[in-house]
């Protein structure tokens, strides 16, 4: 079974909202999912991703691999980290 780290579609129209979720990779993009990691708003002012780091950590250590979208979100969600905690 691969699983992959991937964004899911669940807003409306012209208001678009993303569940980070790990999901099968021969799954549809809003089909059944293992596991809700996060949200990414694109609208949002601010910080429009929020994701748990730990249970992204824990879905790579099992070999879960990320879609080039996540793993440059997952890379600026880590350096927004870093920056918050220095």
């Amino acid at each position: 079974m691969a699983l992959k780290i991937r964004l899911t579609k669940v807003g409306s129209v012209h208001q678009p909202l993303y569940r980070v979720v790990v999901a099968e990779a021969r799954s549809r993009r809003d089909g059944a999912a293992v596991e809700n990691l996060g949200t990414y708003t694109p609208k949002a002012k601010g910080s429009p991703v929020n994701i748990n780091l730990e249970r992204v950590d824990y879905w790579l250590s099992k070999g879960a691999t990320p879609t080039d979208t996540m793993h440059a979100m997952i890379k600026k969600v880590r350096r927004a980290a870093a920056a918050a905690a220095s």
